[in-house]
């Protein structure tokens, strides 16, 4: 598919302030944009990052139609430019578009598409440690009607922001047991932004009450964990990574599956298996040694030093020696290339992309 290049004539990355940001505030110069009408993509370009003009008929605003996905570029220790897991990114787009009724996305437009801007981008990739570019795909239906339907006419994007770290400090979080992320059946499984909408609320209230964040349990009988905020949940207990098994309410994460390949490639103890609140208290109340932590691209690992749950505060392992910073050193080591890249994860840009 051809991508046509519009440059935008004044670039601003020299007036970036890299030291000091806000992750998701402000965008890189230019945006990859296509359009589907007619039954196919089409009109693919990159050019210069500007608002949308739609209209207020467009079906995303009224009937819940959006995708999205988040990977990130770095900079490696030699100077090479890398996309971490470009292609399963790629596949889990289009496992969240069939599930929400939208087209699905060539792999010459998503994966070569993303290649060339971020190959655009590329002095917005610092070098500093734990930076990177982030890389938001996502798509929305544009149709102008109202009409509870499937629209016919959708918008692909794609922009970038810099990034540092997601979370300075380890979080306090609470078990959350009234409220609901993804029911059996639903969408929970799809990166569509209703999921997203609905966990506001009890997210909210939660941080009133002094937390980070919630983590979410079963829709049916709220005993089982599931994800915590919009991250994967893990746990080592007593040495053993126990993480719930990804599904019909669990985001099959691009990061979850990472780590439990390094753990895996470790000889560590892995379970990928539902796990309750009582298992988890009683490990706590036998003294066994317990690290819980979230994970995903933003955060790639968010320790907790804090689980509120029915009522009684329980304190996770959190020091250097913790376990979890080993999966997460190993994959830093990988996407940095400072390690060898062993899994294939990493999409190394071509001088030909890179100009």
């Amino acid at each position: 598919m051809e991508i046509k290049l519009q440059l935008k004539q004044n670039n601003t990355v020299d007036q970036f302030n890299f030291d000091q940001f806000q992750f998701g505030v402000e965008a890189t110069d230019h945006m990859l944009v296509a359009k589907y009408k007619d039954g196919q993509w089409q009109s693919a370009s990159i050019q210069p990052f500007e608002s949308l003009q739609i209209s207020p008929l467009a079906m995303c605003l009224h009937y819940g139609q959006t995708v999205f996905e988040g990977l990130k570029a770095y900079k490696q220790v030699n100077g090479d430019l890398s996309i971490f897991r470009l292609d399963r990114h790629h596949v889990r787009m289009n496992e969240s578009l069939r599930r929400m009724a939208m087209p699905e996305l060539p792999e010459a437009l998503f994966c070569e598409g993303i290649k060339q801007l971020v190959g655009l981008e590329q002095e917005w990739i610092s070098d500093r440690e734990g930076y990177s570019l982030y890389i938001r795909p996502f798509v929305i239906a544009t149709e102008e009607r109202l009409g509870v339907s499937i629209s016919k006419e959708y918008l692909f994007m794609v922009v970038c922001t810099p990034m540092a770290a997601y979370y300075s400090k380890p979080l306090k979080v609470k078990v959350e047991r009234q409220y609901t992320r993804a029911a059996k059946g639903g969408v929970g499984a799809a990166k569509n932004g209703g999921n997203y909408g609905a966990a506001y609320y009890p997210a909210n209230l939660a941080q009133q009450e002094g937390f980070d964040q919630v983590i979410w349990t079963d829709g049916r009988d709220h005993e089982y964990v599931e994800e915590s905020g919009t991250m994967n949940l893990m746990f080592i207990i007593e040495g053993k990574l126990i993480t719930p098994p990804v599904g019909e309410t669990v985001l099959a994460g691009v990061t979850r599956d990472a780590l439990l390949s390094i753990a895996r490639d470790l000889a560590w103890k892995v379970e990928e298996r539902p796990i309750s609140l009582s298992e988890i208290k009683t490990a706590f109340e036998l003294g066994k040694r317990v690290e819980a932590f979230g994970v995903g691209t933003a955060a790639v690992i968010a320790p907790f030093e804090q689980i509120h749950m029915d009522g009684v505060d329980y304190f996770p392992s959190v020091g250097e020696g913790a376990q979890m910073f080993q999966l997460k050193q190993q994959l830093t080591a990988i996407r940095s290339g400072e390690q060898a890249d062993k899994f294939g994860w990493n999409t190394l840009l071509s001088a030909e992309v890179l100009g």
